[in-house]
């Protein structure tokens, strides 16, 4: 019904994407060394489930659409740049309390921030859209096929980068006693927000 004989492939062609530093791993890095571990895991649970969506997506022959009118994904790539500066605003906002002694943080926010940062990521979707229907093999069921690459390429990012960013948390959590440090580390995610905002623009004008 399905062919598994593409998975040693597969793997590869994803390791290989998964491998250099991307946005979705400079993310992660920033939440664990803004909210900590606990924040590591709900914001990689998030991300998951925003490439699920694109998934089931190209799996349903939507992405198919995104494809044939770039203009969407450039819109999507235009309000995810627009949500990391706030991103990035939020968290020097943070990073201020925390100099006051004030190191509230919002609970709940980080699986939702996950969810739009992945949307915002349109590359997902043409990942999906280029590779996925290269590894049908012989299947029967190519869209069941196409669902479980799309799933196992989700458990990988889960995987890879919820430990970069849950690694972020432990040093985070060894600083988290401290008011300065705790402000630097707000401050760090925060320009992470900008660079990858800065990145989506420089390429939007590029391409």
């Amino acid at each position: 019904m399905v062919d598994l004989t593409v998975l040693p492939g597969y793997v590869a062609v994803i390791m290989l994407f998964l491998g250099p530093p991307g946005p979705d791993m400079a993310y992660m890095l920033a939440v664990g060394l803004e909210g900590g571990r606990r924040a590591a895991v709900k914001a990689i649970l998030g991300i998951a489930t925003g490439m699920s969506v694109y998934a089931a997506a190209v799996v349903a022959g939507v992405g198919q659409i995104a494809r044939s009118h770039p203009s969407v994904l450039d819109t999507i790539r235009i309000l995810g740049a627009v949500y990391l500066l706030w991103l990035a605003y939020v968290t020097v906002r943070h990073a201020r309390r925390a100099i006051s002694g004030h190191t509230d943080v919002p609970a709940g926010r980080w699986y939702l921030r996950g969810i739009l940062v992945s949307i915002a990521n349109p590359k997902i979707i043409l990942f999906f859209l280029a590779i996925l229907p290269q590894f049908i093999g012989s299947a029967e069921n190519p869209g069941l096929q196409m669902a479980i690459l799309g799933a196992i390429d989700i458990l990988m990012e889960v995987i890879l980068y919820g430990s970069i960013g849950v690694l972020a948390g432990y040093f985070q959590a060894r600083l988290a006693g401290s008011t300065k440090a705790t402000a630097v580390l707000n401050y760090m995610a925060s320009t992470v927000y900008v660079v990858l905002a800065a990145t989506i623009t420089g390429e939007i004008l590029l391409a």
